[in-house]
């Protein structure tokens, strides 16, 4: 495999992205798979169960915009390590919770990790690696998603149902998640700043506002775009697979699956195996056939398979069967977005560029979790039928793509 045949540095880099990232899916989807017994220990119901999503969706905006700055002032490993710290941490500070107010506040703070984890790895493996392994490598670094998801639906089940902790269970789960920060003191000394980035360092030009760049004439409209394509994108993926487990586990007669959380996770492990594979594929598929068609093609695809899949929760084998297709075609357009990101913006503005353009997208798709859960809440629509509703916005981002040039495979500006 082509990984293996990296030099030692582009290798280490990759691999960091790859397991900060796997770390940050585990992180942020223990709460999405606790949700049921969050909801019965404090007491709280789907609507509250959602804001809790947003907020940590919007603080994950948050992080990405500043840690982006800061990865381009203080550099991609640094700030990369640091935010493996902090959602890391505020895992472990959430199993401490009394409330539902201080389960907020913690997974609002992971959430500035969360968002910042991305800007940095990102960037991070565009700058190493060279550009004919651009789309292989991220897809790659992507692929982890998946993996992370697949270890916190097991830890989810190990925890929740098997092991004999009552009601506590979910603060074990939490209190698990810490564990990843010990895997930055391997990144603080195994992994290098790329050297596109150290020769910006060495540069005598004045240091600008990072924004008045971004949004100046040579750059305003691609950051408008970009910033409204990732906004459309995180509203249609949040508010879907934010609510799946919820769907699965749903009474029937509320128009759920009434699934055990063990039973959920046999469901949600090929969904997410089928994201694994989605992910890896959209690399050579994107050298192929070109990426904004493979981009629009399993977006359009997501939009036609959301509204059969919320309608066949009473058919177990039919779900099961489509689990790992929506697994596929839900996810694996995400492998587009950080190498395209990263074309769009110098050296200089690269990872403020990034932040911003995925990370503003948050703020619209932090509203997901709740307008999703407050439609969900309504009899006569369910939760099944609120899903359908991000169909229209995985269109709508599909659309956009194809007002930028493909630039994939090109060299970075600098």
């Amino acid at each position: 495999m082509w990984f293996f045949n990296l030099p030692t540095l582009q290798r280490r880099a990759l691999l960091a992205a790859m397991l900060g990232w796997m770390f940050d899916s585990m992180d942020f989807l223990i709460y999405v798979l606790a949700i049921g017994r969050l909801k019965a220990y404090f007491g709280f119901g789907d609507a509250t169960a959602g804001l809790l999503g947003t907020f940590t969706l919007i603080s994950a905006a948050v992080g990405g915009l500043a840690f982006g700055v800061i990865a381009d002032r203080i550099g991609r490993v640094r700030t990369l390590n640091i935010t493996i710290v902090v959602f890391s941490l505020c895992s472990l500070g959430a199993a401490t919770s009394q409330s539902v107010v201080q389960l907020a506040i913690w997974r609002a703070i992971l959430g500035l990790g969360m968002g910042g984890e991305w800007a940095s790895g990102g960037v991070l493996v565009a700058e190493t690696l060279p550009p004919e392994l651009r789309n292989k490598a991220t897809s790659l670094m992507q692929s982890m998603w998946a993996i992370g998801a697949i270890l916190a639906a097991g830890l989810a089940g190990l925890f929740l149902d098997v092991l004999p902790l009552g009601d506590n269970g979910w603060r074990w789960l939490f209190a698990v998640g810490g564990v990843p920060a010990l895997f930055s003191l391997w990144v603080q000394h195994g992994v290098e700043e790329p050297d596109v980035w150290r020769a910006t360092r060495q540069s005598t030009e004045p240091r600008t506002n990072p924004y008045r760049v971004l949004f100046g004439n040579g750059l305003r409209r691609r950051t408008i775009l970009a910033c409204t394509m990732a906004a459309l994108l995180q509203f249609a993926y949040w508010g879907l697979f934010f609510w799946l487990p919820n769907l699965l586990a749903t009474p029937i007669e509320k128009g759920g699956a009434g699934m055990s959380i063990v039973k959920s996770v046999g469901w949600l492990v090929p969904m997410q195996a089928g994201a694994f594979i989605g992910y890896l594929s959209f690399g050579p598929l994107a050298d192929r056939f070109g990426r904004r068609r493979m981009f629009a093609f399993f977006l359009v695809a997501a939009a036609l398979l959301v509204p059969i899949y919320g309608q066949m929760v009473r058919s177990p084998v039919i779900l099961l069967a489509l689990s790992p297709v929506l697994g596929l075609v839900g996810h694996a357009y995400w492998s587009a977005i950080a190498p395209f990101l990263s074309e769009l913006f110098p050296t200089s503005v690269r990872a403020s560029g990034q932040g911003l353009g995925y990370n503003s997208g948050r703020l619209l798709g932090a509203l997901a979790p709740y307008v999703i859960g407050t439609l969900a809440a309504v009899p006569a629509v369910g939760i099944g039928m609120a899903l359908v509703v991000t169909s229209a916005f995985y269109v709508a981002a599909a659309a956009v793509m194809f007002a930028f040039p493909d630039t994939s495979r090109m060299p970075l500006a600098q």
